[in-house]
C-alpha cells in the first residue's frame, strides 16, 4: 500500500516502518536552521512537517510539579525510607498517568519528559538538596530509581507512558561553589559507588534520559565529561537522550570561565553527548551557528543530537494515530483519583522511621493515653520544597490526631500550642509602632494599636513573620516591605528575616539576603544596601527595633504539656529555609529555639514523644539519650498528618528504614568537598565512628526473628564451606518471625563484606532487601538472588572490574548494625597479580594518596593528579609494583607545572623514605602546558611500594618507570 493511498505524506509518519528508520527520515527532513532551532529545551513547531512544538522538562520529583494540582508523594528522601520497590513503580505510574493529563491539556509546554529521578548519591547529609535523592548507599537508590523509571514509562514494548530523566550526572552532592566548583573523583570511588547508581535504571529500568550536573568532575565541566558517551551510552547501551542542567551550557563560560566564548563550549557539549539545551536560546543558537561555520562542529553532530531527542517523542506515540497507543486515551478521570489518594497515604505511612520507643511509649492507645499536648509550629502545618506539587489538600497531624481522639462529639482532649511568640516591633528612633493594615501593608505609627506578628524561628538566624489575623507572611522586595505572602515560598524565601540582637536590647531587621530595613519618609519602612559595621542602636542612620514579646511561646507550650497527660513535639525544618537548592546546610542540629523547646517540655512531662519532619537527617545525641519515643518522617506531601496520627496510634505499624547514617556530630564529617568516600570514611560502608543511628535503622511494634540463613552455593571439600565462582547468581535464603501480637512490616537486610583483598574494602556492603507484611506468628521464607559479579571492586592496575578470589561473609538482619546471622561463602575469582614497572602507569590509578586531588589534562581524556595546596605537598602510592621483570633505572613522567617550585619525588616503601628521585619540573609554561621529564634511579629489584610525591603547582598525567633504551628513544618494557 503507498503512502498517497494511506494519507501518508512521509515514510516517519508510517507507523509501520522500523523506528529508527522514520527518525532518521525526519531529522533529514529537516533544514539546517530547523536542526538549530530544534537543539534547544523547547523544540518549535515545524508546519510544514506536521510536528508539534515540544518542551523538554516537566519536574516530577515526587509528584508533578508546577502546572497545578497534582497527587503529592512523600519528598524522595523519604520514600527512600520505605525501601519497597513496589510502592516506587506504583507511585512512577501515578506521576505518568497525571503527566498525560497535563500533556493533554497543553502539549507545547506540558511535556512528558520528566526530570525525576535524582540519582546523586548522598554522601554528606549537610547537603542542601537532600531531600530530592534516595541516600548513601548505590544499591538501594539504583533499586528505588530503578522501579521508578520503570512505573513512569510504563510496560508497553513500543509505547512510553512518560520519560525518566535521571539526575544529575555526576558527583553532585553539595550546593557550595556547584557552578564552579570541581568534584575530584578517583576511579575506585567512581565505578564502586557513583556510578552504580545510575548503572541499574539505565540497564535494567531501560531510562531514557538522562541529565548533566554543574560541577566539573576532575576539572572538566559535566557537560563536557567524556562519561556521557564512553559509560552511559558505550558501556550501558542508553539509546534516550541527554539534556543539559538549566543555565549550565552557558556556565561553561559564566561560572567556570573555561573558554573564553560561548562558542566552543557549546560544540563540545554536543560532541560530548548532549543533546537538548536548557539555556538561552538566542545564544545557544548563535553558538551552534558559529561552530558550524568554524568547522567546530559538522551538521553530522546536530543529526546524532536530534535522533535521540526525536526518537523519544517517537516513542511517547506523538506521530502515530492515539489508537495505536495505549496511554493516548488516558483522561482527566486519572487525575488525583481514589487510587492515588490511597497510594499518597501508603507511601506516607511506609515511610516514617521510628528511631527510638523506650518502655513501648508507643504506639499510644486512644482509650487510655488520657489528654494529648500537640505542640510545636510543625504540628498544624504540612510545607512543601521547590520541586513539590501545587497540594490538593493537606491533612496537618493536629487535624488527624484531633480526628483519633475527639471524634464523634467526644470532649476536648487535644490541646494546642505551636510554641510561637507573638510580638509587636517598635521602631528605636522615634518610638513608632509597626501597624499593617488590611491590604498588607506597613507603616510606622506613633498612634493607633500595634500588629501582633507570630514569629517562627528556623534557627541559624532565620525567622518568618505572620499576620494571623490576614493569614499572610511579612514579605520582601529590593526596597519594601508588605504582608501579602500565603506562605514562605520561591526561589529566594523572600519571607525570611533575621531580628539580630545588638546593643542596649535592640535588633537588628533584616531581609532574606541580609539587607537592614530601616524607617522611611512618612511612616514607611525601606529596605537599603547591607551595612559594614553592622550599625548599632546609637547609629543614627539606621533603625533598630525593640520587640515586645505580647504571648510567650515557650511558657504556653511548658503550660500545655504540664495539663497533658502525654505531650508530642513536632520540630523539624522547613524545606526552603536553611538548606535548599543553591544553599548547603549551616548545620546538623535542630534550630536552637526547637532543642530548648523539647528539652523544657520533657522536664515538665516524661511521657513526651518527638517528631521529627525533616529533609534529612539531623545531629540529636540530646534526644536520642533523653526523649523516650522519636519518630522521623519526611516532609510527605497531602496525607503528612493522617500518616503521623496512624503510627502514633497504632493504626499503622512503622517500618520505614533509614537511607542514610545519622551522626553524633558534624565532627564525624570531612570536608563537604571531599567526594572520597574511601579514604575519607564516608557512609556506612567505610564510617568507623559510633553513628547516632545506622543505615537501615528503624524500629517496628513487633519483634522480629531471623533463622536459617543459607544458600544453594555447593559445598567445596578443599575450603570446607559453600563455593562460587565470579559469573555465578546465587539464592539466599532466610527465615523471618513476627514474634509480636499484631500484624507488622519488616524490611530485611542482606548485606555482603570481603574477608580479605589487595585494597581498602567496605565493612559491609547491601546486596539484597525486602520489605514484607507478616501476620502475628507469621513465619516466611525470604529469597534473595545475588549476582556475584555485583561484589567485583575496580582493579586499578588493569583498569576492569574484578571479583576476587577468597572468603566472603553474607549477613542478613534489620539494619546494616544489626545484624542477626552470617553465612561464610568462598568466591573462587581473580588474584590481581602485581603492577609492572615498565608499562605507562596512569596517575590517576593511585592504590592511596594523601592531600591529592584530581583534575584535568586536555592532552588526555584521562584526569591528572595534583596537590590540594600548591603551599605542601601530597603524594599518590602505587602497591606492589614488580620491578623484577625490568631493571629499572629511570623514573619520567607526563608533567605540567605552574610555579618555580614544582616537583616530583619518588620514594620507595614509604612517602617518607628517602627519595630515589626528583624531578624539578618548575614552570612549564602553564596548567596545561605537558612535558616529559626524565631522572635516572638506582636499579631496583623485588615487589616494591611506589610512592610520588607531589609540591608546588604541578600535576601529574602518567609515569614510567623503565630500563633507559640505549639509543635515547624511550623507555624499554
Amino acid at each position: 500500500m503507498s503512502h498517497e493511498t494511506t494519507g501518508i505524506e512521509y515514510l516517519f509518519q508510517d507507523p509501520k516502518i522500523q523506528l529508527d528508520e522514520r527518525v532518521r527520515d525526519l531529522v533529514s527532513r529537516l533544514t539546517l536552521e530547523e536542526k538549530i532551532e530544534s537543539m534547544l529545551q523547547y523544540q518549535p513547531a515545524i508546519d510544514r512537517l506536521g510536528v508539534a512544538a515540544y518542551k523538554h522538562g516537566t519536574e516530577a520529583a515526587h509528584g508533578i510539579a508546577w502546572l497545578g494540582e497534582a497527587t503529592s508523594f512523600p519528598q524522595p528522601v523519604g520514600l527512600a525510607c520505605t525501601w519497597d520497590t513496589e510502592l516506587m513503580r506504583q507511585i512512577g505510574s501515578v506521576i505518568a498517568d497525571e503527566a498525560r493529563i497535563y500533556y493533554r491539556r497543553d502539549p507545547k509546554l506540558n511535556g512528558l519528559t520528566l526530570w525525576a529521578p535524582t540519582v546523586d548519591m548522598e554522601r554528606d547529609p549537610r547537603w542542601g538538596r537532600n531531600e530530592e535523592a534516595y541516600g548513601e548507599d548505590p544499591y538501594l537508590t539504583g533499586e528505588l530509581s530503578k522501579e521508578l523509571v520503570k512505573g513512569i514509562q510504563g510496560d508497553h514494548p513500543v509505547y512510553l507512558k512518560a520519560v525518566a530523566t535521571l539526575k544529575h550526572f555526576l558527583g553532585n552532592n553539595n550546593e557550595v561553589d556547584r557552578g564552579i566548583g570541581s568534584s575530584s573523583i578517583d576511579p575506585r570511588n567512581l565505578r564502586e559507588y557513583y556510578l552504580r547508581a545510575f548503572e541499574k535504571p539505565f540497564t535494567e529500568g531501560g531510562a531514557q534520559s538522562m541529565m548533566t550536573s554543574y560541577n566539573l568532575i576532575n576539572g572538566t565541566p559535566a557537560t563536557l565529561y567524556h562519561g556521557v558517551n564512553d559509560i552511559v551510552r558505550g558501556e550501558w547501551g542508553m539509546d534516550g537522550f541527554v539534556v543539559s542542567d538549566a543555565g549550565d551550557v552557558m556556565g561553561i563560560v559564566n561560572d567556570h570561565q573555561y573558554y573564553d566564548s560561548y562558542t566552543p563550549g557549546v560544540a563540545e557539549s554536543i560532541r560530548a553527548g548532549i543533546d537538548s539545551i536548557t539555556d538561552d536560546a538566542e545564544l545557544s543558537k548563535q553558538a551552534i551557528r558559529e561552530a558550524l561555520e568554524q568547522g567546530s562542529l559538522q551538521e553530522e553532530d546536530l543529526d546524532r543530537a536530534l535522533f535521540h531527542t526525536f526518537r523519544v517523542r517517537f516513542r511517547l506515540g506523538e506521530f502515530d494515530p492515539a489508537a495505536d497507543n495505549p496511554y493516548a486515551s488516558i483522561g482527566e478521570e486519572a487525575l488525583m483519583t481514589e487510587q492515588a489518594r490511597a497510594l499518597s497515604l501508603r507511601a506516607a505511612r511506609e515511610q516514617i522511621v521510628l528511631l527510638k520507643n523506650e518502655q513501648e511509649l508507643l504506639p499510644l492507645n486512644p482509650a487510655q493515653c488520657g489528654k494529648v499536648a500537640v505542640i510545636g509550629l510543625h504540628g498544624n502545618e504540612v510545607f512543601r520544597d521547590w520541586y513539590s506539587g501545587t497540594l490538593p489538600y493537606r491533612v496537618t497531624p493536629l487535624e488527624a490526631i484531633r480526628a483519633k481522639l475527639e471524634s464523634g462529639g467526644a470532649e476536648e482532649r487535644v490541646v494546642y500550642s505551636d510554641a510561637k511568640d507573638r510580638v509587636t516591633l517598635t521602631a528605636s528612633t522615634d518610638g513608632a509602632k509597626l501597624i499593617v493594615n488590611s491590604s498588607g501593608d506597613i507603616r510606622l505609627s506613633q498612634d493607633g494599636e500595634p500588629t501582633v506578628l507570630t514569629v517562627a524561628d528556623w534557627g541559624y538566624g532565620s525567622v518568618t513573620l505572620h499576620d494571623e489575623h490576614l493569614g499572610t507572611y511579612v514579605t520582601s522586595d529590593e526596597e519594601t516591605l508588605r504582608v501579602t505572602a500565603d506562605e514562605a515560598y520561591g526561589w529566594y524565601v523572600k519571607e525570611v528575616f533575621g531580628l539580630t540582637p545588638v546593643e542596649q536590647g535592640e535588633h537588628l531587621w533584616t531581609t532574606w539576603n541580609g539587607k537592614p530595613v530601616i524607617s522611611g519618609t512618612e511612616g514607611s519602612l525601606k529596605v537599603i544596601e547591607s551595612a559594614t559595621p553592622a550599625p548599632s542602636a546609637t547609629d543614627s542612620n539606621h533603625t533598630t527595633f525593640r520587640i515586645e514579646t505580647v504571648s510567650d511561646g515557650l511558657a504556653e507550650a511548658i503550660a500545655a504539656a504540664q495539663a497533658a497527660d502525654t505531650a508530642i513535639v513536632f520540630v523539624g525544618n522547613h524545606p526552603l529555609i536553611n538548606g535548599k537548592e543553591e544553599n548547603d546546610r549551616p548545620g546538623l542540629e535542630l534550630a536552637a529555639s526547637q532543642q530548648q523547646l523539647i528539652e523544657e517540655v520533657y522536664r515538665v512531662n516524661p511521657n513526651t514523644i518527638v517528631v521529627l519532619t525533616g529533609s534529612y537527617p539531623f545531629a540529636i545525641p540530646w534526644l536520642q539519650e533523653h526523649i523516650p519515643a522519636i519518630v522521623y518522617t519526611s516532609h510527605a506531601g497531602q496525607e503528612h498528618g493522617t500518616a503521623i496520627a496512624d503510627v502514633l496510634f497504632g493504626d499503622y505499624a512503622p517500618a520505614g528504614r533509614l537511607n542514610m547514617t545519622w551522626v553524633q556530630n558534624e565532627d564525624q564529617l570531612g570536608d563537604i568537598r571531599d567526594y572520597d568516600i574511601i579514604r575519607g570514611g564516608r557512609t556506612y560502608q567505610y564510617f568507623e565512628g559510633e553513628p547516632l543511628y545506622p543505615f537501615g535503622h528503624g524500629l517496628t511494634y513487633s519483634p522480629f526473628e531471623y533463622s536459617d540463613l543459607h544458600t544453594d552455593a555447593h559445598k567445596d571439600n578443599v575450603k570446607s564451606m559453600a563455593a562460587l565462582d565470579a559469573a555465578d547468581t546465587i539464592q539466599v535464603w532466610v527465615d523471618v518471625t513476627n514474634r509480636g501480637a499484631a500484624v507488622g512490616e519488616e524490611v530485611v537486610q542482606l548485606y555482603v563484606r570481603s574477608e580479605a583483598s589487595r585494597v581498602k574494602r567496605p565493612l559491609k556492603t547491601l546486596c539484597g532487601f525486602q520489605r514484607i507484611r507478616l501476620e502475628p506468628g507469621e513465619t516466611r521464607t525470604v529469597s534473595f538472588t545475588v549476582r556475584v559479579k555485583d561484589w567485583a571492586i575496580w582493579d586499578v592496575t588493569r583498569d576492569c572490574y574484578c571479583v576476587e578470589s577468597g572468603e566472603y561473609t553474607l549477613l542478613a538482619g534489620a539494619s546494616s548494625a544489626d545484624i542477626r546471622l552470617e553465612h561464610p561463602v568462598y568466591v573462587r575469582g581473580e588474584v590481581i597479580p602485581p603492577r609492572q614497572a615498565g608499562p605507562r602507569i596512569r596517575a590517576e590509578n593511585f592504590d592511596d594518596c594523601f592531600d591529592i586531588l584530581l583534575d584535568e589534562s586536555k592532552e588526555q581524556r584521562e584526569a591528572c593528579v595534583r596537590p590540594r595546596s600548591a603551599q605542601r605537598s601530597g603524594w599518590i602510592a602505587f602497591h606492589g609494583v614488580d620491578m623484577n621483570t625490568v631493571s629499572v633505572a629511570e623514573f619520567q613522567c607526563r608533567v605540567s607545572g605552574n610555579s618555580s617550585d614544582a616537583a616530583i619525588e619518588l620514594h620507595l616503601d614509604g612517602p617518607d623514605s628517602q627519595a630515589v628521585a626528583r624531578i624539578n619540573v618548575g614552570n612549564t609554561g602553564g596548567a596545561q602546558a605537558w612535558v616529559t621529564l626524565s631522572e635516572k634511579v638506582q636499579s631496583t629489584s623485588g615487589i616494591r611500594d611506589v610512592y610520588l610525591s607531589l609540591s608546588g603547582e604541578v600535576r601529574l598525567g602518567h609515569f614510567t618507570l623503565g630500563a633507559r633504551d640505549p639509543e635515547g628513544s624511550g623507555f624499554q618494557a
